[in-house]
């Protein structure tokens, strides 16, 4: 499916997307901490920095998060050499106050992890299909924490191994135009 922009944006902007064919090959540990190091400068509420990520990236680990998704993204995600949890911390560290705003800035710190990874020549699909319970559960999550996502971490594989289903929906997905974004 072919993008196009009006505007001259990024690179790493043009061409991420969340494709689901993964390349099961290690990834190394000095890009999976630059991924964690470019979220850690997003900006923050008061500088908050309440986004905290679980990285699986051993068998054991990436056994354990795996066993939180949902089938349909076990289907394509057990491949990922990588799965990182992100979550945020609910309340201010300076005040004990409610940080309404935590969510908001994890997902920036996500998505300064999606574009260092993009530059990486690394892929990443972030998912909402998995249990928050039991992910909880299985890394003892506190109660001053939301679980918000689950990001599979990899080198682009080998589509052909996705199922027909997974196949047919493995392009970029197009954008609705700028205009009908703004109110």
């Amino acid at each position: 499916m072919n993008r196009t922009f009006k505007h001259d944006i990024m690179t790493e902007i043009k061409e991420r997307w969340s494709p689901r064919a993964f390349d099961s090959a290690k990834i190394e540990k000095e890009d999976i901490m630059a991924l964690i190091e470019a979220a850690s400068y997003a900006p923050s509420c008061f500088n908050e920095q309440p986004w905290r990520f679980i990285v699986a990236d051993d068998e054991e680990k990436l056994s354990k998060v795996r066993g939180i998704l949902a089938p349909s993204n076990q289907i394509w995600a057990n491949n990922a050499p990588v799965l990182i949890v992100i979550l945020s911390k609910k309340t201010f560290a300076h005040n004990g106050k409610d940080n309404y705003w935590n969510m908001f800035d994890a997902g920036t710190a996500w998505g300064y992890m999606s574009l260092e990874a993009q530059k990486r020549g690394l892929i990443t699909h972030a998912m909402g299909g998995f249990s928050k319970e039991k992910t909880k559960i299985a890394f003892n999550i506190p109660d001053d924490c939301n679980v918000i996502t689950v990001v599979a971490v990899g080198k682009y594989g080998d589509k052909s191994l996705l199922t027909e289903e997974l196949q047919e929906r493995e392009h970029p997905e197009t954008r609705m135009p700028i205009e009908e974004l703004l109110l």
